[in-house]
C-alpha cells in the first residue's frame, strides 16, 4: 500500500485490476467510472471488453469492483456506467447482470439506477429494432452513512427564475372551513389549526412555495408508507400537511447529447455534464474522486473544475497521455465554466 497523498491529482499508467490492490482501504470519497463495454470497440488491445464471453467480462468487472468497494470510505459511493450488447439479435442485458452480480460478492447497496437518456443517439440501420438511446448509471453504498447532497442535483432548474411567486392573502383559508367541516375530535381540529397557521406562516415568509393537506374522513388517503409517513400521521392525529419547496423533483433520469471533443482519440467517452451532476450529488470540495478506467480523462477534468481531488488509472499510455494534456488545458482556462 501507498499513501493516498502520493498519487493525488495523477493519472497512472497500469491495469486497474492490480493498480487498484495499491490503494489504502477506506481512502478514497467516490469512483466514478465506465468500463470498457463488452465487445463494443476495440480499446487498443489488453485490458478488458474483449473477452469471449459475458459472464468472464462480468467476473472481471466484479472483481475490479470488489477493490472499488473497499478503497472508499463508509461514506463514499461508487458509480458504474455500462453500455448494453447484442448477439445474433439479442440483447443481452449486460448492465443489469453486472448490477445483480456486483450485490452478491460484495457488501453493498444499490440506491439508484440513474438512467442517461442520450438527445442524438448514434442511428442504426436495423428497421426491426428500436434505437438504443438510454445507459444506465448505477450508484452503489457500502454503508448508511453516504454522503448525499440531492439538492446540487441538476440544482441549475432551480435557479433559472431567481424569483418566487408572491404568496396569495388567502393561503390556505380553505383548510380552515375543511377542518370545521370534518369529524375530527375537538383536540385534532386545534392541533390541526395550530399546524396550519404555523405553514402559512412559512408560505408568507418565503421559506417554502406552498403546502397541501390531507384530513381524515375527506381526502383520499395516500398509498404505502414507512411509519412516520403521511399515512401514519392521518391515523394518528387526523391530518397530515405536505409541504412543497418550490424545487424540481430530483428524479433519476438526465438527458444530455452524445459527447464530442475536437481532437479526442478515445473512441467513447461519456458527456461532462452528467459526470459534474453526479460529482456535485456524490461529493463536497476537497473530496477525493477516483476512476479505474479514466480513458480520456472525463472524471478527472470534471473534478479539477469542481475542486475535488482526482486518481486516474488507465491501461493504455496513448490514452494517458491524452487525458494530461487534457488536465492541463483545463487548468489553463482560469473561466472553468460548469454546463448549465
Amino acid at each position: 500500500m501507498q499513501p493516498i497523498s502520493n498519487i493525488l491529482n495523477k493519472i497512472i499508467t497500469g491495469d486497474s485490476k492490480e493498480e487498484l490492490k495499491k490503494i489504502s482501504d477506506n481512502s478514497v470519497d467516490c469512483v466514478i467510472t465506465s468500463p470498457p463495454y463488452f465487445c463494443q470497440r476495440e480499446y487498443g488491445g489488453g485490458g478488458i471488453g474483449n473477452e469471449q464471453k459475458v459472464e468472464e467480462y462480468i467476473e472481471k468487472l466484479v472483481m475490479i469492483f470488489k477493490e472499488c468497494v473497499r478503497v472508499i470510505k463508509p461514506t463514499g459511493t461508487i458509480v458504474f456506467n455500462l453500455g448494453d450488447k447484442y448477439i445474433d439479435g439479442n440483447l443481452l442485458l449486460v448492465p443489469y447482470r453486472f448490477a445483480i452480480e456486483a450485490q452478491k460478492t460484495n457488501k453493498v447497496k444499490l440506491l439508484n439506477e440513474l438512467t442517461w437518456v442520450k438527445v442524438n443517439p448514434a442511428p442504426k440501420q436495423c428497421l426491426k429494432k428500436l434505437i438504443p438511446a438510454t445507459e444506465p448509471f448505477f450508484i452503489f453504498v457500502k454503508d448508511d452513512e453516504y454522503y448525499f447532497n440531492r439538492d446540487a442535483f441538476l440544482d441549475f432548474k432551480d435557479n433559472l427564475c431567481g424569483c418566487k411567486k408572491k404568496p396569495s392573502k388567502d393561503v390556505g383559508k380553505k383548510y380552515f372551513e375543511l377542518i370545521e367541516q370534518s369529524e375530527l375530535s375537538t383536540e385534532e381540529k386545534k392541533q390541526a389549526v395550530k399546524e396550519l397557521n404555523e405553514v402559512i406562516m412559512d408560505v408568507m415568509q418565503g421559506k417554502i412555495e406552498s403546502f397541501r393537506m390531507k384530513i381524515r374522513g375527506l381526502h383520499a388517503l395516500p398509498y404505502g408508507g414507512q411509519a412516520g409517513g403521511r399515512l401514519t400521521q392521518i391515523e394518528n392525529k387526523g391530518f397530515t400537511i405536505i409541504k412543497i419547496y418550490g424545487n424540481s423533483m430530483k428524479k433519476d433520469v438526465i438527458e444530455s447529447t452524445v459527447e464530442t471533443i475536437k481532437g479526442n482519440i478515445h473512441p467513447a467517452i461519456y458527456p461532462e455534464f452528467i459526470i459534474q451532476e453526479i460529482m456535485k450529488m456524490l461529493t463536497k470540495e476537497g473530496d477525493i474522486v477516483l476512476d479505474p478506467f479514466l480513458g480520456s480523462g472525463t472524471t478527472a477534468v470534471v473534478a479539477q473544475k469542481l475542486k475535488r481531488k482526482y486518481i486516474g488509472i488507465e491501461i493504455h499510455s496513448e490514452y494517458v497521455k491524452y487525458a494530461e494534456n487534457r488536465i492541463k488545458e483545463n487548468a489553463n482556462n482560469h473561466t472553468l465554466d460548469l454546463f448549465l
